[in-house]
């Protein structure tokens, strides 16, 4: 527990802990049975004054003066308190709000996560990982605490609504990934924020064949189906296991320091109009080229060595990240 809920806790605590001490001081001092010793304690720090169930002697009185003055104490201090978090809680969500308001405002070019589950957690650090800045939404107000409190910037709300996909600056942000929990909720983030922003990059989640279909029909540029994709790389794994180790390796393992990147060749690149025997790709530039992906839409696998580069083509290659850094400043597009 923390904030207002721990110190409920603790005043409780100590109210508790008080009526015992009055308890057991009537039982001790005035000789008063159990139970109604307790109703004493609790009567007289509560104010309410009905008088003395029992006479009480000159140690009894003694006690109750001194009970008195410390059992209303401790019950107007357990007030204050009390209304002082209620307070200080109300004025701290309001600033929170503010805060995060004022960040996003001032993010552009930023990815959007919805849903900050298993799915979302991973796209999420993935993104972060890679250097790009992440607003993290979700329903759940545990699950935007936790993303908080990792680093990203939480935003509570449905992310199927475009109130709250604005208050997320989609028309400033470069991407959007819709990992919620049902595909019917993933469909609409899909709609709304290619109605929001038609040129923003989506990928979504589905759990189901159909799914996929129409969030591809409604303008999502990547879906992913984890169940599917999960089985097959299983299967994978015994059909091929060099292969499955080998893309393990170059994809995911932080002990290979190897990358596969896309990366854009601009117009005016010097790399524009040459073929990749004379760039000297794997000699030179100590990279390899997997594949070409043409401006017009074409996917070249395995480009022979002939074969031109041409202006807002994409390279598929794969590298230590130095050469893909300095292969990135020769293209002049960037990487993505």
């Amino acid at each position: 527990m923390t904030g207002l809920p721990q110190r409920i806790a603790r005043l409780g605590a100590l109210i508790v802990a008080t009526l015992s001490l009055g308890a057991a001081g009537y039982v001790l001092a005035a000789d008063y049975p159990p139970f109604d010793a307790i109703y004493m304690a609790i009567m007289t720090m509560t104010t309410i004054g009905y008088g003395e169930i029992r006479p009480l002697g000159e140690a009894g009185r003694l006690f109750n003066i001194v009970y008195m003055l410390l059992s209303v104490s401790v019950l107007f201090l357990a007030f204050g308190m009390l209304t002082q978090g209620v307070v200080e809680a109300q004025f701290a969500g309001f600033f929170e709000k503010r805060r995060t308001r004022k960040m996003i405002e001032s993010l552009k070019g930023h990815y959007i996560v919805c849903g900050f589950g298993r799915v979302g957690r991973g796209a999420a650090a993935a993104l972060r990982a890679a250097g790009m800045q992440v607003v993290v939404m979700d329903r759940r107000d545990d699950r935007v605490e936790w993303a908080m409190k990792n680093g990203y910037i939480g935003l509570l709300g449905d992310s199927t609504r475009d109130e709250v996909l604005k208050e997320a600056g989609i028309e400033r942000a470069a991407g959007l990934i819709a990992a919620l929990s049902t595909d019917a909720d993933n469909l609409f983030a899909v709609i709304s924020a290619k109605a929001l922003n038609p040129s923003i990059r989506v990928g979504a989640r589905a759990a189901e064949e159909e799914a996929e279909r129409k969030m591809r029909q409604v303008g999502a540029d990547s879906v992913f189906a984890p169940y599917s994709m999960t089985g097959t790389r299983l299967a994978q794994s015994l059909l091929k296991p060099h292969v499955h180790q080998f893309l393990d390796f170059a994809t995911t393992s932080p002990d290979l320091n190897v990358r596969i990147e896309q990366i854009r060749v601009a117009g005016a690149s010097e790399l524009a109009g040459r073929s990749l025997a004379e760039m000297r790709f794997r000699s030179e530039m100590q990279v390899i080229v997997l594949a070409i992906r043409r401006a017009a839409g074409e996917m070249l696998f395995n480009p022979a060595a002939d074969s031109r580069v041409e202006g807002n083509d994409y390279l598929i290659v794969m590298g230590e990240p130095e050469p893909l850094r300095r292969l990135e400043l020769r293209a002049g597009g960037g990487a993505g």
